[in-house]
């Protein structure tokens, strides 16, 4: 049984250091690369810049926005709903499977 306990340890920090790292893309990148693509479509943003944007961004991750907290975790979920299709189209890559046989 320490083999199978030890399989899941390394999934489960294997599965959080990816969380972790799809987390601070969405909190720290994700917000720079928003925020010069609203620039270049849109123009100048009202407040006093990127430093401005940034904080606004927080502070409703503070308060709890639910379309913000979506923004910052989307890069995870698009990631795991990726790898729940690929799982999928394995599972079912045979067509006969899909008719029971």
């Amino acid at each position: 049984m320490p083999d199978s306990s030890q399989h899941l340890k390394r999934i489960l920090q294997k599965e959080a250091a990816l969380f972790l790292g799809l987390f601070f893309f969405g909190i720290v990148l994700l917000p720079v690369a928003i925020y010069l693509v609203g620039q270049s479509v849109f123009g100048e943003y009202s407040g006093h810049g990127f430093a401005d944007f940034y904080a606004s961004l927080h502070y409703e991750l503070r308060i709890g926005q639910k379309v913000t907290w979506y923004l910052v975790l989307s890069p995870y979920l698009c990631w795991q709903l990726f790898r729940l299709t690929i799982h999928t189209f394995r599972k079912y890559r045979n067509p006969a499977s899909l008719a029971g046989g």
